[in-house]
This record gives C-alpha cells, sequence and structure tokens, in this order.
C-alpha cells in the first residue's frame, strides 16, 4: 500500500436545513469528526453544492421551503454524479410515519426523527465516512489496475509487432522484454502469480 493509500483522507458531509439553529446544532454534533462541514439552507443550494464537489454523505431536513427533502433526494438520486450519495433524512418529532416510507423510497440511507441522539447520528455519520474513504481507495487501486493493464498490453503489441516483422529477433532482447511483462503481469492484480 503506498503513502497516498495510507494517509487520512477528509470526507465532507452536506448539511441541508432551513433553519440556522438546526444547522449550528448538526455542526455542534460533527464537528467533532473533524470533516469539512458544509452548509446548504435549500435543497436548490445542496444541489449546486453537490454538482461542484463530493460529498461522503448528506443530511437533509425535509421540511424546507421550496424543494423540500424529498424532492431534493429524488433529483440527488437522479443525477449520475450525485446518485451513489449516501442521504440520511432528518425531519422533526411530529412528522408521521408516512414520511419515514416516503424517505426510504426515494433513496435515502437513513431516517432520523429530531431531536436525535447525538452519539447515534456520529455513529452512522461515522459508518458513511468510512465507506467514502474505502470507496475512494478502491477507485484508485482501479485506475492503478486499469494503467498497468494498459502498459501490457502496449507491450504485447510491441512484441507482436517486433516478432511479426521479417528481421530475425534478438533472442536476448526478445527474452528481456518477456520478463519485464511477466514482471508487469504479476503486479496486475495484487502480484498475483503467473
Amino acid at each position: 500500500m503506498s503513502a497516498e493509500e495510507t494517509t487520512y483522507e477528509r470526507a465532507s458531509i452536506l448539511l441541508v436545513d432551513d433553519m440556522e439553529d438546526n444547522l449550528i446544532a448538526l455542526e455542534a454534533v460533527l464537528g467533532s469528526l473533524n470533516e469539512p462541514l458544509v452548509r446548504a439552507r435549500s435543497g436548490e443550494e445542496a444541489m449546486k453544492a453537490l454538482l461542484r464537489q463530493r460529498f461522503a454523505v448528506v443530511l437533509l431536513d425535509i421540511r424546507m421551503p421550496g424543494m423540500d427533502g424529498f424532492e431534493t433526494a429524488a433529483n440527488i438520486k437522479r443525477l449520475d454524479q450525485t446518485k451513489d450519495v449516501p442521504i440520511i433524512f432528518l425531519t422533526g418529532i411530529d412528522a408521521d410515519a408516512g414520511y419515514a416510507f416516503r424517505g426510504y423510497a426515494t433513496g435515502a440511507a437513513d431516517y432520523l426523527t429530531k431531536p436525535f441522539d447525538p452519539w447515534v447520528l456520529r455513529a452512522k455519520v461515522t459508518v458513511f465516512l468510512d465507506l467514502h474513504r474505502k470507496n475512494q481507495q478502491l477507485e484508485r487501486l482501479l485506475t492503478q489496475e486499469h494503467t498497468h493493464a494498459a502498459q501490457i498490453s502496449t507491450r504485447l503489441a510491441a512484441l507482436e509487432k517486433r516478432l511479426s516483422s521479417e528481421d530475425p529477433p534478438d533472442l536476448s532482447d526478445l527474452r528481456r522484454q518477456v520478463r519485464e511483462l511477466q514482471s508487469l503481469v504479476a503486479g496486475l492484480g495484487g502480484n498475483r502469480a503467473l
């Protein structure tokens, strides 16, 4: 594992609520996670933020003027760029049970009523932060594997061209190229044996 893969990655959290007091409360609860907390005061602001940067998780109020939480969630899940961002719905205690079903139907990963237990919210957000980091690590590894495979393909094509030429091949050079290819292939997929 490289130094890049082992360094701690910060993962942004999007807080969406039209009430300033609720945003302050969320910041107080989640501040100890030492991750960037980005505020949005409406569904529209949330969508703009999501299109500007990646988020590990979205905490989304349901009752907001204009685009409510359900509509915002539907828009988040509709876009390829944002469809995989987990959403935790937050709503007031007076909300009826149908809100939870509707929240899950729009693609929410979780649903909490206010007032919520700070420890529970922090634990849930921590799980999504960890998943986000693991996904980023997998994306990096996949990119490395694709690069490795492209190098092998290029080398194989060059070797094939060399073998198909009319000049007699230099056997020592061919052996060296085959060893280089074996080394590249061995590095592909976590050093699997040939």
